[in-house]
């Protein structure tokens, strides 16, 4: 058995950041877009997002410039902001004392990844942890799940993924894994007829960890 995070709006509550980011950089490239537009096209890595809304447009050099500039003025927002979700800290603690295997799988890029995991001191926790650079193809692809699970050493089905949005539960339906949302950034009703979540939860605060794993196994 392992765990497998999505980062961002999974572990830390910044999806919204992410979003006027999103938001305030598409604008400097002419295209407007309503909270609701960003929050249903942006997902997956950043240069597929801008190659999805300015098809043909960018180099791929430009797409990388693009997104380090979103990038770069989210975690100048975000810094004072940063912190683990309600819960998380206990789980972790609990499911590393357990020798639970526990890895990240994020669309973020790796400036992101290093920004929550060293601030936080967290990166002793995770055995794999696989970003947009290590991957070919982003979310709903399952590549990011399988390759923290072939890293982990762990089977495919025997993966219990924490996520935020319907596109990172459809990631884990395509992986054959099982999925438990946090609802950070999207409500309960967006993950209706998904096969592969288990429950919703608002933060992890009371979560027993051993015990999910025991209702998962069974």
């Amino acid at each position: 058995m392992a765990i497998i995070f999505d980062m961002d709006g999974t572990m830390v509550d910044n999806m919204m950041t992410h979003h006027r980011g999103w938001q305030k950089t598409l604008a400097a490239y002419g295209l407007q877009l309503t909270m609701d537009d960003v929050m249903a096209t942006c997902h997956g890595k950043n240069v597929e997002i801008i190659e999805r809304l300015f098809p043909g447009q960018y180099s791929l050099a430009e797409r990388e410039r693009i997104s380090f500039e979103k990038e770069s003025g989210y975690r100048e927002i975000f810094l004072s902001e940063l912190k683990l979700l309600p819960g998380l800290a206990e789980l972790l603690e609990t499911a590393k004392a357990a020798n639970i295997p526990m890895g990240i799988g994020t669309a973020a890029p790796s400036a992101n990844v290093d920004f929550v995991l060293d601030h936080l001191n967290i990166r002793h926790y995770f055995q794999a942890v696989i970003h947009a650079e290590d991957v070919e193809k982003g979310k709903p692809d399952p590549e990011v799940f399988f390759k923290v699970a072939d890293k982990l050493g762990v089977a495919y089905s025997n993966c219990l993924v924490f996520e935020d949005s319907p596109t990172g539960a459809r990631t884990a339906l395509n992986a054959g894994m099982k999925a438990i949302i946090l609802t950070t950034t999207h409500p309960a009703a967006e993950f209706e007829g998904i096969a592969s979540v288990l429950h919703c939860l608002p933060d992890y605060t009371g979560v027993d960890i051993l015990k999910e794993l025991t209702i998962f196994r069974s």
